[in-house]
């Protein structure tokens, strides 16, 4: 969602508009189907319709500021504009630019030409998917808008015996109410204004915050039953407060469920307030960092900036105002307990049926802020690893016919990391068949700098012993089924080697009867490639020696530091 207002005020934009009237409305017609060979640019996020004399100075008004307060681009026409007998050019393009549209239907709305030759224009544009409309019932019933009744009549035997207008554009007008007026929104009848205001900006910010969008759920593969599970472990209909989280190694796409779910749910469940606070470890290095995040989150919450300078205040405030409101958070990237404890210590911080969603690599936080209710990640199977790496690749669910061998290739390379997939179907896109052979090879000897890193998070926090065990597991047990056994036979400690489990390093399966421990694939090249970086150009000087022909020569020259 943009945040920052247009260059020009709307009054600015009002006088520099061309105020020259068109024909008649058919040939604004005529207009727009000339218009419409492409989608239009969104300009504003939202574009208000309203009778100026009804609701300019009240509720509009009202909606207005919110809307503005809460960052959202919003269009209102200036009342100083000169309002001829059609809509101008530049309210027309005002609309076409718009994401969405606010229909405020008051008393007298239907009585106003303007009015209803803009609603023409905004449910014509509904109609092509291309904006959405959003109806407000302001002291007005919704079947008066649907049929034309109560003053909404008064108003159509007054337009039907002006012998300006034609019978053509009132039935263009009762059919654009008609159609309107069957939109579900708000009906302002007995309840405070204050209250609909805030659900009406607090929908709209969610929406317009959205994380994905229709093109971006085309390519998140393997994702809906991962989400369906996700959901069961929420259960939405519960009043409980329920902290939920989702586990797994980096790369495998906890964020991006989660932010499926965070789309999915945050404007759908009656929260009264939402917040998605990513990269918490990133941003958590220091006590005041914490403090920075907790500021964070009540302020996306509440929709206002809330200052925050103590970590220990940080807490008393976020209890003392989210104690009693149904929110939904999701805390991204959190690796430690202290981070916890300052956004979401206790259950009984939030009102009831909240929920928060938890994404960690390391399991310990996790199991330590008693979050039962965890969901691991897994990787893509084949075929699943297939259609991702293709759709970054291709554009498609499945590979060009000359590049089938090599596409299998690189998708075994991946072993169902997502973020290999798409890191390494991203580079090959649109290049030759030649370029994807030389970049094949490459791998083999120089893994791709963006997985590494992005893998190498996890093996930064670890402890010296404990980086020592990952390399020695990543270059010296290559191809073992291990067991715990084995390694504390080898001098390792178990506490070590559940540090590794918990991180996502290496992982713990059964091998018929009897469990054993393994590493993915690209966490040993990880490891390999941390202890080439040692000494590039001499591998005599590594700490470990893992390829044969650096272990020969190393050997027949007698050159081991």
């Amino acid at each position: 969602m943009a945040t920052q207002t247009p260059s020009s005020s709307t009054s600015e934009v009002s006088k520099k508009r061309k105020r020259r009237p068109s024909s008649s409305t058919s040939e604004l017609s005529k207009k727009r189907k000339r218009d419409d060979s492409s989608s239009p640019r969104w300009k504003y996020e939202v574009f208000l319709s309203f009778y100026s004399k009804d609701t300019r100075m009240s509720f509009t008004d009202h909606l207005y500021v919110d809307l503005k307060r809460k960052g959202i681009l919003v269009f209102r026409d200036d009342e100083t504009l000169k309002r001829g007998e059609y809509i101008s050019q530049a309210l027309l393009k005002a609309i076409q630019e718009s994401q969405y549209a606010i229909v405020i239907f008051s008393a007298k709305y239907a009585f106003s030409k303007w009015c209803l030759m803009e609603l023409a224009e905004i449910v014509e544009w509904e109609e092509k998917k291309k904006l959405t409309v959003l109806p407000i019932f302001y002291h007005v019933d919704p079947c008066d808008v649907r049929n034309q009744s109560g003053s909404f009549a008064e108003a159509f035997t007054a337009h039907e015996k002006d012998p300006k207008i034609d019978k053509k554009d009132t039935d263009m007008w009762k059919n654009a109410l008609r159609k309107a007026g069957s939109i579900a929104g708000w009906h302002i009848h007995d309840r405070y204004e204050a209250t609909i205001i805030q659900e009406i900006s607090g929908h709209l910010s969610r929406e317009l915050n959205s994380r994905f969008s229709r093109h971006d759920y085309e390519k998140l593969v393997a994702m809906d039953s991962q989400a369906d599970k996700m959901m069961e472990l929420l259960d939405m209909k519960s009043d409980d407060v329920r902290f939920v989280g989702i586990h797994g190694m980096g790369g495998v796409g906890k964020t991006t469920l989660a932010e499926i779910i965070y789309d999915r749910v945050s404007s759908n469940w009656g929260f009264e307030g939402s917040g998605f606070i990513s990269c918490v470890r990133e941003k958590s290095a220091t006590a005041r960092d914490l403090a920075s995040l907790q500021k964070e989150l009540l302020s996306t919450i509440m929709q206002e900036e809330i200052p925050i300078w103590d970590h220990h205040e940080g807490i008393r405030m976020i209890k003392k105002i989210l104690q009693n409101k149904k929110v939904f958070i999701v805390l991204d990237d959190v690796d430690s307990d202290e981070q916890l404890t300052a956004l979401a210590g206790d259950r009984k911080w939030f009102g009831p049926g909240s929920r928060v969603i938890i994404t960690s690599r390391d399991i310990h936080p996790l199991r330590t802020h008693d979050v039962k209710d965890i969901h691991k990640v897994e990787q893509l199977e084949t075929a699943e690893a297939l259609q991702l790496f293709s759709l970054s690749a291709f554009k498609k669910t499945h590979p060009i016919e000359d590049y089938k061998d090599l596409s299998m290739g690189f998708v075994n390379y991946a072993q169902g990391l997502p973020l290999a997939l798409k890191v390494l179907g991203s580079f090959l896109n649109e290049r030759e068949i030649d370029a994807w052979k030389s970049e094949k090879d490459k791998l083999k000897a120089i893994p791709d700098p963006k997985i590494m890193d992005v893998l190498q998070i996890s093996f930064d926090g670890l402890q010296k012993l404990q980086k020592d065990l990952f390399l020695d597991l990543a270059c010296l047990f290559q191809k073992s089924l291990l067991s715990y056994e084995m390694l504390e036979s080898c001098g390792y400690y178990r506490i070590d080697i559940d540090v590794l489990i918990e991180k996502s390093l290496i992982s713990k399966s059964k091998y018929g009867w009897c469990p054993y421990l393994s590493m993915h694939d690209l966490l040993k090249e990880l490891g390999q490639e941390i202890v080439r970086r040692e000494c590039p150009d001499e591998s005599g000087k590594r700490s470990r020696l893992f390829c044969w022909e650096d272990l020969y020569q190393v050997l027949k020259n007698d050159t081991v530091s």
